[in-house]
């Protein structure tokens, strides 16, 4: 489905609620006020009636409710003290609709000339099915109009605006890095899209010199390594497949399966680590860490979730490094995930930036860590089977790569500072 028509489906999805509440609360209090205004006009009719009263007297003779619209009954004082004005709704046979009408009824007392009386006052009242169906007939119509509005709107209007995010999307598909391909961007007026079509240039460029970089190496350490285990894996399946084995060798073999699998990660893990120490990340940028460690927290949010686990981000200052920014996603994301991950559920991992500085908090183990060996190679904080025990060793790699100095010290809480030279 596309954007558009998304969009419109929501809209019509919403709608419907929003315009049921909106006809209750609207029926409700146009109700009200109809009640208000008959109210109101009954009780000008008393007051009528009583400045009527010294010049026609005859009208204390009214006992005929249909013919004038108020009955005058005589009553004692103490029926008149005790009595209480009320309002209801009744029905009243109508001659000119030859039909029963809804009518309000208003019962009132006066007093004229030491003689006391009860007063009724009637006036016709609109029919709440008539109503009810007039508003769901204009409702209907409106629904209908906003639709027809939006989706116009859709089609002229927002199909025009979004028309550099639709070039730019329609490129992806067929884009090719090792093809040398170029993505081509519409000159926009909206900042959001020259944001984005800034972005995927940048992304385009980055990616294309990384990708040169790594061909060679990639072409001879993954090929000579990853290809043979590749190969081990595929013919143990294979074998696994068509091979009737007892419970304790099938035991087995998958146990041998799961070791190659853990040597293919290792080995993806420390081709990074000898990228990483034989510097072959060249490019380098400001790395504005404020918003990057507020978008990799964001990725973070579902491992934290399921947790339970609440994290918390405390910018003390604004942190600007010159590095790669690959190097500082791996550092963040390393340093971030081994927080959640070995953090106690329903507790919380902090995180504080300053100028020069950052302190990854959480709630661990309630003994502290050997600090001469957490950012030793294939030392595991757990005994999670697919840890290949680099992590935090890839991380040590990066500092030392920017001179970047790293500190972990235990409290109540376990706390990894990043501690970043002054001038870059």
């Amino acid at each position: 489905m596309k954007l558009l028509n998304h969009t419109s489906k929501y809209l019509a999805i919403i709608l419907v609620p929003l315009i049921t509440i909106w006809a209750f609360i609207f029926y409700y209090a146009m109700l009200d006020e109809i009640y208000d205004s008959l109210d109101d006009g009954l009780e000008n009719q008393k007051v009528l009636l009583l400045q009527r009263l010294p010049t026609n007297p005859e009208i204390l003779e009214h006992k005929d409710l249909e013919l004038w619209s108020h009955s005058i009954t005589p009553v004692s004082k103490t029926y008149h003290d005790k009595f209480t004005e009320r309002y209801s709704d009744t029905l009243m046979f109508m001659l000119n609709e030859k039909d029963y009408e809804p009518v309000r009824v208003y019962e009132t007392k006066i007093a004229y000339n030491d003689s006391y009386y009860k007063v009724k006052f009637i006036t016709s009242m609109v029919e709440e099915d008539d109503l009810i169906q007039d508003l769901i007939t204009y409702l209907i119509v409106l629904y209908i109009l906003l639709m027809i509005s939006i989706v116009i709107l859709n089609n002229l209007m927002l199909k025009k605006i979004w028309k550099p995010f639709h070039s730019l999307v329609s490129q992806l598909p067929n884009f090719r890095i090792e093809k040398n391909h170029q993505i081509t961007t519409k000159d926009t007026s909206i900042d959001e899209f020259k944001l984005l079509n800034a972005s995927i240039t940048t992304m385009v460029e980055q990616s294309r010199a990384r990708y040169l970089e790594q061909q060679h190496f990639i072409e001879n350490a993954s090929h000579e390594l990853q290809t043979p285990l590749a190969i081990s894996i595929n013919k143990l399946e294979l074998f696994l497949e068509n091979t009737t084995l007892s419970e304790d060798e099938l035991k087995t073999m998958a146990s041998i399966l799961d070791n190659l699998g853990r040597l293919t990660r290792l080995n993806k893990s420390l081709l990074l680590l000898s990228k990483i120490e034989n510097r072959q990340f060249t490019d380098e940028e400001d790395i504005d860490f404020n918003l990057l460690i507020s978008s990799i927290t964001q990725d973070f949010e579902d491992l934290a979730s399921h947790k339970h686990i609440r994290l918390t981000i405390d910018a003390k200052e604004q942190l600007n490094f010159q590095m790669n920014k690959d190097l500082a996603i791996i550092l963040l994301t390393n340093l971030i995930k081994n927080a959640i991950v070995h953090g106690q559920q329903h507790n919380t991992v902090h995180i504080v930036i300053a100028r020069n500085l950052i302190k990854v908090q959480n709630y661990g183990a309630a003994e502290p860590l050997n600090a001469h060996y957490v950012f030793s190679r294939f030392k595991k904080l757990s005994s999670d089977k697919k840890s290949t025990g680099l992590g935090l060793a890839i991380a040590k790699a990066i500092t030392e790569k920017y001179s970047i100095e790293w500190n972990y010290e235990f409290t109540t809480q376990h706390n990894f500072t990043l501690s970043f030279p002054d001038g870059r």
